[in-house]
């Protein structure tokens, strides 16, 4: 499918999403949600793809929402279409690991996109925020909900309050990146762990994602409970039959997903 706001390319299977903006520095408006929405699902039900890499440009992942499409709008109508709602339960549902590979800037939206991707690659111009105060709203996709769980209060409270940025550096240092490498070498260094992830079993990563996210959601008791009943659970496929007999073999697996 031809998209109008992103460039979209599958291959090895690795599904790499591009947004696609340039004018308004990616900024998140309806038609650029609800493709990456499509796209993301058409993905995820695509047995070709293993992976989803979702970046930008080199100088901005995405510099927030579209503050001209929302400017004029009103109370009543942002609460009636319950703005960002759909496109946030969308972006949760999709099942399989998403990278956010970030170079520029992640603001606003943008930081709240990245942020809901299952972990973020980030080039060392990579600068992230939560600038929304200084629009006279605040954060409205997870601005001050999964910033707090990934940096702490402080940090949040600070970004939040203040509208400041936060470098790549920090952002290691605070949690919010898995990993900086040079701006150069960004896509390299997704699209490998992109390739990394790939060459498991897809019924692993599935598992893997759905445990970890649980963490967030649960007790320590009910999340360990609920972990060990899906490594019980993966005893069931021939992937771990695969996986176990290929390192006894000192061999490669050749995970078949079944």
């Amino acid at each position: 499918m031809a998209y109008e706001t992103l460039i979209v390319e599958i291959e090895d299977h690795i599904c790499l999403i591009k947004l696609n903006r340039p004018d308004a520095l990616n900024a998140l408006n309806t038609k650029l949600l609800a493709e990456l929405c499509d796209a993301l699902e058409s993905a995820d039900k695509n047995d070709k793809v293993r992976c989803v890499v979702i970046t930008g440009s080199e100088k901005a992942f995405a510099a927030g929402a579209d503050i001209k499409e929302m400017s004029s709008k009103s109370y009543v109508e942002v609460f009636m279409e319950d703005l960002f709602a759909d496109a946030s339960n969308r972006l949760m549902g999709i099942r399989k690991p998403i990278i956010a590979a970030v170079s520029g800037y992640a603001l606003g939206g943008g930081c709240e996109l990245a942020m809901a991707c299952d972990f973020i690659i980030a080039g060392d111009n990579a600068k992230f925020g939560q600038p929304e105060i200084n629009l006279g709203v605040i954060a409205g996709m997870g601005g001050s909900q999964r910033l707090t769980r990934y940096v702490g209060k402080s940090k949040a409270m600070d970004m939040n309050l203040t509208g400041r940025f936060m470098d790549a550096e920090e952002a290691e240092r605070a949690g919010l990146v898995s990993r900086i490498v040079p701006a150069k070498k960004l896509m390299d260094e997704a699209m490998g762990a992109a390739a990394k992830i790939a060459e498991k079993s897809t019924i692993s990563t599935l598992a893997a994602k759905e445990a970890v996210n649980r963490s967030y959601e649960t007790t320590l008791t009910e999340g360990l409970k609920y972990e060990r009943r899906l490594f019980h659970a993966l005893f069931a496929t021939d992937d771990q039959k695969e996986g176990m007999g290929a390192f006894l073999e000192k061999r490669e697996a050749q995970f078949r997903d079944r």
